[in-house]
């Protein structure tokens, strides 16, 4: 599984980067975890609010903080 958080290094965005690593630790699951902060790649992916989660090549959330709990939900479907 890849995770990808896509967004500039803001504090919502290193939030969102903890949530999905705590989420993947609980989960006990393999998932390789990467940033995306180039802007060009960013509106590539269809993204427009950062910080956005996107699993597996498919945007999840855009423009919030995910919580760890709401993390492990979409990443337990």
């Amino acid at each position: 599984m890849k995770i990808e958080i896509l967004g500039v290094g803001c504090p919502k965005c290193k939030q969102l980067t903890a949530n999905a690593e705590a989420a993947v630790k609980e989960l006990t699951i393999q998932a390789e975890i990467s940033k995306v902060t180039d802007i060009a790649r960013i509106i590539e992916s269809g993204v427009m609010i950062t910080p956005a989660l996107v699993i597996d090549g498919t945007v999840v959330s855009a423009g919030k903080v995910l919580t760890k709990d709401e993390i492990k939900k979409v990443l337990s479907k």
